[in-house]
C-alpha cells in the first residue's frame, strides 16, 4: 500500500478510536454461565465498528496495519510515557513466542532499532510483521497471518509490563461485552474467577443449571469434557463450557483446598447473567454484587428499594470477590448512597484530572450501611467502597482490598477485536491513590478466602457486619 494511504488509514482509525474509550475497571476474569465476571458490552461511549473499515480493505491489508494502529494508540493514550524501542522488542518477542508454540523451529526475525520518529518506527513494526508473515504465514495455515498479527500486538502490549493493557480478540471482546451487558447465551450458570495462582474457580448461580446438579461455591475446575484446562486462557475455558442450548457439558472439579474430585454433567440453557443477589435476613437488606456491569445499577437500585419497602433496619452491600467492571456503573451505584460531591477522580499522564461527581440520585434512609470487602474486591468496587469510606456514609468490614487504582479504556479495532489500554490512574474523593495499596476496612475481620464460606453460618465477616448494624440501630 502506498505510504500516503497507510498514513491516512492510521489517522482515520485512531481518530475514530478516540471516541471509543469506554472506561473499564477490572482485574481478573469472571463471566457467568461459563462466562467471566476480567474480563471481562455495554461499553459506554461510541465504539468504532470493525465493519466501518472492513468493507474498504481486504483482510490482508487490515492485518498489515493493525500493529501500526495499536502502536499509535498506545503512544497516544497510555497513562505513562512509552518507549518505542520497548514496543519494537515486544512485538518481536511476541511473534517468536507464538512461532515456538506453533512448533516452527529455528524462526528468526530482524531486530529493528527505534529512531524516535513515530512514522519511521511504525514502519519498522510493519516490516517485522511483514517478514514474519512472508516467511512463516503459509506454514501456519489459513489463519496464519492473522495469528501472527495478534501475536505481534499481544507481544507489543505485554512489553509494557502492565497486565491490564492487552489486545482482545474478536471472541474475547464479544465475551466481555456479553458479561457486562448481562447478555443471554448458552451456558450453565456459574461465575468463573481466575485466582492469583492461575486456578479457575467456579461459583454457581442460584436457580441455574450448575446449581441444580449440586455444584457448590468454591469448586476448582480441572477439566471440561475430559480436556484439562491447566494453562488455558480464561476465554478458552469459557468457550469450552458454553455451547448450544440443550447440549450437555461435563465438568470435573474439586472443592477449594481439597482434592476430592467430582464430575458434573450439566445441560446448557440460555442464561441471563444477574449481577445482584439480594434478600432480607434478620431485618437487614443483604445485597451481594458480583460485578459492575451495564445492568448492575438498576439491579442494585431495585434491591435497595425492596429493602426500604420491607422496612429494613440496615443495609449490607457485599463487594467481596467483586473484580470490577464499568466506571459508569461504579459512579451510578455510589450515587445511591452519596448525595453530592466527587465519587472518583481520574488522572492521565499529563496530570489532567477528570472528576466524576455524584449524580443526584441518592436514596434517602439507607442507613446504617455496612460494605463487605476482601482481597478480591478490586477496581470499580474499590471506587464505591473508597467513596463510601471517605464520606463516612457506611462502615467497611473485612480485609484489605486488592489495590487496583488504574483505569482502562477500550478501543474497538477494525478486525472486530479491541485494545484495552490503561489510560489513567484514579484517586478517591479524599485523594487517596490505592494502586498496590488497597483500602483498609474500618473493621478488620480476617477470614479464609474460600468463596464457599460467603453467606453461610461460617461467614465471620457477614456476622460482624450484622453485629455492627445491630449496634447502630440500638
Amino acid at each position: 500500500m502506498p505510504l500516503r494511504y497507510r498514513a491516512l488509514l492510521a489517522a482515520l482509525v485512531i481518530a475514530a478510536a478516540a471516541f471509543a474509550g469506554a472506561l473499564y475497571l477490572g482485574y481478573r476474569g469472571a463471566n457467568a454461565a461459563a462466562g467471566r465476571l476480567d474480563t471481562p458490552a455495554g461499553f459506554v461511549g461510541t465504539a468504532l465498528r470493525g465493519g466501518d473499515l472492513q468493507g474498504l480493505l481486504s483482510p490482508q491489508m487490515l492485518d498489515a496495519h493493525l500493529v501500526t494502529l495499536a502502536y499509535r494508540q498506545v503512544e497516544r493514550v497510555y497513562y505513562k510515557p512509552v518507549n518505542s524501542q520497548t514496543l519494537l522488542r515486544g512485538e518481536r518477542s511476541g511473534i517468536l513466542a507464538y512461532l515456538k508454540t506453533a512448533r516452527v523451529t529455528h524462526a528468526t526475525l530482524p531486530a529493528e532499532q527505534a529512531s524516535g520518529d513515530q512514522l519511521a518506527d511504525s514502519q519498522k513494526l510493519d516490516s517485522v510483521l511483514a517478514y514474519a508473515q512472508g516467511h512463516y504465514g503459509k506454514r501456519l495455515g489459513k489463519s496464519g497471518d492473522t495469528q501472527l498479527t495478534q501475536a505481534a500486538m499481544r507481544g507489543m502490549l505485554s512489553s509494557l509490563s502492565d497486565p491490564y493493557t492487552v489486545y482482545l480478540s474478536p471472541q474475547e471482546i464479544a465475551s466481555l461485552n456479553e458479561s457486562l451487558d448481562g447478555g443471554n447465551f448458552g451456558g450453565i450458570g456459574v461465575y468463573i474467577n481466575q485466582l492469583r495462582d492461575g486456578e479457575v474457580l467456579l461459583q454457581p448461580i442460584e436457580g441455574l443449571p450448575a446449581a441444580h446438579v449440586g455444584m457448590k461455591p468454591g469448586e476448582i475446575l480441572d477439566s471440561v469434557d475430559a480436556k484439562p484446562i491447566k494453562g488455558l486462557t480464561l476465554d478458552r475455558v469459557e468457550r469450552l463450557i458454553r455451547g448450544p442450548e440443550g447440549t450437555p457439558v461435563s465438568l470435573r472439579a474439586h472443592m477449594w483446598r481439597t482434592k476430592r474430585f467430582q464430575t458434573f454433567t450439566i445441560t446448557r440453557q440460555i442464561i441471563h447473567v444477574p449481577t445482584v443477589h439480594a434478600k432480607m435476613e434478620g431485618g437487614y437488606d443483604y445485597i451481594r454484587l458480583s460485578d459492575f456491569g451495564e445492568t448492575s445499577a438498576d439491579e442494585v437500585r431495585k434491591a435497595l428499594l425492596d429493602g426500604k419497602a420491607h422496612h429494613a433496619k440496615g443495609y449490607i452491600l457485599d463487594l467481596r470477590d467483586n473484580g470490577g467492571g464499568l466506571l459508569d456503573a461504579a459512579v451510578k451505584i455510589s450515587s445511591f448512597f452519596i448525595p453530592h460531591g466527587a465519587i472518583v477522580s481520574t488522572i492521565n499522564r499529563d496530570g489532567d484530572r477528570d472528576e466524576s461527581d455524584a449524580l443526584g440520585t441518592s436514596i434517602a434512609g439507607l442507613a446504617p450501611l455496612v460494605v463487605l470487602v476482601n482481597g478480591y474486591t478490586a477496581s470499580a468496587s474499590e471506587i464505591t467502597s473508597g467513596a463510601i469510606q471517605d464520606y463516612k456514609i457506611g462502615t467497611l468490614v473485612g480485609t484489605k482490598t486488592f489495590g487496583k487504582g488504574v483505569v482502562q479504556s477500550i478501543y474497538k479495532m477494525p478486525d472486530e477485536g479491541a485494545l484495552k489500554i490503561t489510560t489513567a490512574r484514579y484517586v478517591t474523593p479524599l485523594g487517596r491513590d490505592i494502586q498496590h495499596k488497597g483500602i483498609v476496612p474500618d473493621i478488620v475481620v480476617a477470614q479464609d478466602p474460600d468463596p464457599g464460606i460467603i453467606d453461610t453460618p461460617r461467614d465471620k465477616q457477614l456476622a460482624a457486619a450484622k453485629a455492627r448494624l445491630a449496634k447502630a440501630v440500638r
